[in-house]
């Protein structure tokens, strides 16, 4: 579903052709995508060792000198906005540049496919939608990044399932594709007072089904404009139909006469999708509070969140631990997210002799589920706890690693949630 410019009808760009260098720097590799505001390609940094980035070209319906130069403007006010992003769940934004009339913006390059994508490959292969606890998850995984943004007077403007990604590398959903540049553009034809097909309630940036009453009719947006996108996404995975079929013909939301989920999540959901934005939550972190506490009080089931991993290896294929990859990978991320221009240096995690006992599958899961309650330092204290007693039982690491959760109530959470692989073995 692409982005809508409503009222108007987008301009066809000429694609650039594969292996063309733009700005003497980057080399476009292939089309990733096209909509209403222009083209996306992945490309190579030739400057880079050739690391693949995205390539964004936003393009002005309207072709005047002065919208132009206001175009140019405005991407590099904006680009100090994004640069200033620093978020292991948000893509860098590398650079803003302008070549032969064209402008484009360079992002780093998310490998994965799309929640609508994952979507669509589970209801094919499973023939079933995503479960209750998996959907809680995902909310508690994106509600942190929603918060992030608001905290920056940053609003996305543009969630669907589209502009979700699952990375491959970190396990986690990645928001992507944000609506901001889109709007300065609208926000630029509109005061274009010559042009009468922009005005401000002409130009919406948004997709249709997905964003709130207030967003499409009017073009506001504001915090829990995001979070009504977000409740969207969260009952589009857990029903398996697309907003369309769980609208009726009122407007109204009918999803749950689909799916029968806890009076706790529905009562949220139903919250975040309030037609009014004044009767829904009013930041990310009211509802991760609120998520947060009632799965601690069992009145959501979470019971299915757990992987079934085996907390031992099999004696014939014991692997070294220094020899997963994962936690090293880990690790960049984290230092990555901590300074986007600071250079990776590559570094042996543990060294070679060093193993231990325990299932690599189990402890990935074990760090994957820290990360969610202390954040992207998890990998090192991670390494930290593993190299002071590499041979401790997965009982003794559970117990070092709730020592490092700063809140016993958060604590007790992540000992309970790993103590159930355990009793699964």
């Amino acid at each position: 579903m692409n982005s809508i410019l409503v009222n108007h009808s987008p301009v066809m760009l000429a694609e650039i052709n594969p292996g063309t260098l733009i700005n003497n720097r980057y080399q476009i590799q292939k089309l990733l995508g096209q909509g209403g505001f222009g083209i996306t390609y992945l490309a190579a940094d030739t400057q880079r060792f050739g690391d693949y980035c995205v390539l964004k070209e936003f393009v002005p319906t309207n072709t005047q000198e002065h919208i132009l130069l206001k175009s140019r403007e405005l991407f590099e006010r904006e680009a100090k906005i994004l640069y200033q992003i620093n978020h292991p769940q948000i893509p860098k934004f590398l650079a803003w540049l302008t070549e032969k009339e064209r402008i484009f913006i360079v992002e780093e390059y998310i490998e994965g496919s799309t929640y609508s994508q994952q979507l669509n490959a589970r209801l094919v292969a499973k023939k079933k939608p995503f479960s209750e606890a998996e959907v809680i998850r995902w909310l508690l995984d994106l509600l942190p990044v929603l918060d992030y943004l608001h905290q920056h007077n940053i609003i996305h403007r543009d969630i669907s399932l589209d502009n979700v990604m699952l990375s491959r590398k970190l396990s986690k959903p990645i928001l992507i594709d944000f609506g901001i540049v889109k709007q300065k553009v609208t926000q630029i034809l509109a005061a274009d007072s010559s042009n009468v097909l922009h005005s401000v309630a002409g130009s919406v940036v948004g997709k249709m089904g997905y964003s709130p009453p207030e967003q499409i009719r009017m073009g506001y947006c504001y915090p829990c404009s995001d979070l009504y996108a977000l409740a969207v996404c969260a009952i589009v995975l857990i029903t398996g139909k697309p907003p369309r079929l769980l609208l009726n013909q009122s407007f109204q939301w009918e999803w749950l006469s689909y799916v029968k989920v806890s009076d706790s999540l529905a009562q949220i959901l139903e919250k975040m999708l309030a037609d009014k934005p004044s009767e829904r939550y009013q930041s990310a972190r009211e509802v991760l509070n609120l998520l947060q506490l009632q799965s601690l009080s069992g009145s959501m089931d979470l019971s299915e969140s757990h992987q079934k991993v085996q907390i031992y290896p099999d004696s014939v294929n014991q692997l070294e631990f220094s020899k997963t990859g994962y936690f090293e990978e880990t690790k960049q991320l984290s230092r990555k997210s901590q300074d986007p221009r600071q250079k990776l240096q590559t570094k042996t995690l543990f060294p070679v002799e060093s193993t231990t006992s325990i299932n690599p599958d189990f402890l990935e899961y074990c760090l994957r589920e820290l990360t969610s309650f202390i954040g992207p330092f998890a990998s090192f204290v991670f390494e930290e706890t593993l190299t002071q007693n590499p041979e401790m039982t997965p009982e003794e690491l559970i117990e070092a690693l709730v020592e490092e959760i700063p809140y016993q109530q958060r604590a007790q959470e992540f000992r309970k949630r790993i103590q159930e692989v355990i009793r699964q073995k």
